[in-house]
């Protein structure tokens, strides 16, 4: 019996080191995790994955788009005061965000820019935002080289929304063949719906309707197997995606 227990323990941290070398976790979960598999499994499970997981997310998503349509300009009204209260970097980057939020897009890239010209100008959090607000500004030249330097410096920062980002930058500089090379290796490595969906949702509004519809297939088999919860909270982007095939271009 205590040879099965420790067989199990030593499983449940091979599942946690996967998903924290997966995701970028930092190395030294590794350790943590094999040199203590059931309390490291503990406290990944806690500071790790749970805050990671749908369910989390799902429920944060749905609280924040609560919160903007009580009071959709919140964000930006307290992060506004904030900064005029104490304009450090960090109040800067949390006004910056609030403004690519809130549709301000040349605001929200100058302030990036000033965060970006300071101690603060490797910062991956930093250049990922900036480059977020540079796409949403209509410079996705300039938001694929920050991309581009992200990956370079900081592998594992980030890696799927990063690819996700990079390819709608490629997309947007009318880059197609980069692209759908970026969206196709999204979406084998990372595999999740949001990926295949945004990948599809690309490849039928460049004319790819076989991709796309095979991307669907795929997507439906999962739906067959979601909850509720989860239906909802990928719903509106299959509806999109619905419309995008009934009405290619």
């Amino acid at each position: 019996m205590p040879y099965i227990l420790g067989s199990i323990h030593i499983l449940i941290a091979l599942f946690f080191a996967v998903h924290a070398m997966r995701t970028g976790r930092q190395m030294y979960w590794l350790l943590i995790l094999f040199s203590f598999p059931l309390l490291g499994s503990a406290v990944y499970f806690f500071a790790e994955y749970l805050p990671s997981s749908k369910v989390e997310r799902g429920v944060k998503q749905v609280s924040s788009i609560a919160l903007t349509l009580l009071d959709p300009t919140r964000e930006l009204r307290e992060a506004r005061q904030a900064f005029d209260l104490t304009p450090t970097v960090q109040n800067r980057m949390r006004l910056a965000a609030a403004l690519d939020g809130a549709g301000e897009y040349n605001e929200a890239v100058v302030q990036f820019d000033a965060c970006l010209s300071g101690p603060f100008a490797n910062d991956p959090e930093v250049c990922f935002g900036a480059a977020k607000a540079k796409i949403h500004n209509k410079q996705p030249h300039l938001a694929t080289e920050l991309l581009l330097d992200i990956r370079q410096k900081q592998a594992t920062f980030r890696p799927e929304e990063l690819s996700l980002l990079l390819a709608q930058s490629y997309a947007e500089s009318q880059d197609n063949s980069n692209a759908g090379v970026e969206f196709a290796k999204a979406a084998e490595k990372f595999g999740s719906a949001e990926t295949r969906v945004r990948y599809a949702l690309w490849a039928a509004s460049t004319g790819d309707i076989q991709t796309a519809k095979n991307l669907k297939t795929s997507l439906e088999k999962d739906w067959q197997h979601w909850n509720k919860h989860t239906r909802g909270l990928y719903k509106a982007l299959f509806n999109e995606l619905d419309a995008a095939l009934a009405n290619p271009p």
